[in-house]
């Protein structure tokens, strides 16, 4: 069957992953084991191996926060990274620039994160440490440096736009601070490289530190198992409603 296409996440500020979507409802009332059955007699046991090892691998214990990108091509190439690295969130906080992301940059990565928008750091920052996670800010000259802050719990690390930085306030909301070393005269990466080589170093600790590739709990596995299924399968919603008996809303 051919890939669905959904689009990038609706602006929400809500801190539970579930999207608000038909298909996420359909997850909610039957479960997502029924929605599974239904749909895998539709795809490869390839594809359905190849979903359950990156899932395996899915690291929730790490996220990565943005603030104020306006450049459509860092902005995919953070959501491409993220999920690359197998991180599952990637949190934008817009107070002055939506995010956009340029067309075919992300080459699909958008499908298999979950994007949550906020209007301020506050509130973004907020909800991560309600989840239990530390924030930190990036920052020359940081006290520590993505090789040495403690990975022994949850954390998010938070990266300013391109030229601007990290705005005080979010700075302000932040647990700490960290940097990322650099040993040449230029000053700065540009803002998608620095997402890469940071959370690509904190995710490896992390995992290290946990004994294990990913951490999702079964319900989060298995909820995000199903919504994976109905992605890659074209008409996926219109299947399951006639599989499970649902009605057209």
């Amino acid at each position: 069957m051919d890939e669905a296409d959904p689009e990038v996440g609706e602006p929400a500020e809500l801190p539970e992953a579930p999207s608000r979507d038909e298909i996420g409802r359909i997850i909610a009332r039957h479960g997502p084991d029924a929605v599974c059955a239904a749909l895998a007699p539709l795809l490869t046991a390839e594809r359905i191996a190849r979903i359950d090892q990156v899932l395996a691998q899915r690291l929730g214990s790490v996220v990565t926060v943005v603030e104020d990108t306006y450049d459509p091509h860092n902005a995919a190439a953070t959501i491409r990274t993220t999920e690359a690295i197998g991180l599952g969130e990637l949190h934008v906080i817009e107070v002055a620039q939506r995010f956009s992301i340029a067309g075919g940059i992300t080459r699909g990565a958008h499908r298999w994160i979950e994007l949550y928008r906020w209007r301020s750091a506050e509130a973004a920052v907020a909800a991560l440490r309600a989840r239990g996670f530390r924030v930190f800010a990036t920052l020359p000259g940081a006290p520590h440096t993505i090789d040495d802050v403690d990975v022994t719990s949850p954390l998010a690390v938070a990266f300013g736009n391109e030229h601007a930085g990290l705005s005080p306030a979010a700075i302000a909301a932040c647990d700490g601070a960290l940097g990322v070393p650099m040993f040449g005269i230029t000053e700065s990466f540009n803002l998608s490289v620095t997402v890469a080589l940071a959370m690509t170093r904190i995710a490896a600790r992390r995992r290290a530190a946990i004994g294990t590739p990913g951490d999702l709990d079964e319900h989060r596995r298995r909820e995000l198992r199903a919504r994976w299924f109905a992605l890659k399968i074209r008409g996926a919603l219109g299947i399951l409603q006639r599989a499970l008996g649902e009605r057209e809303r």
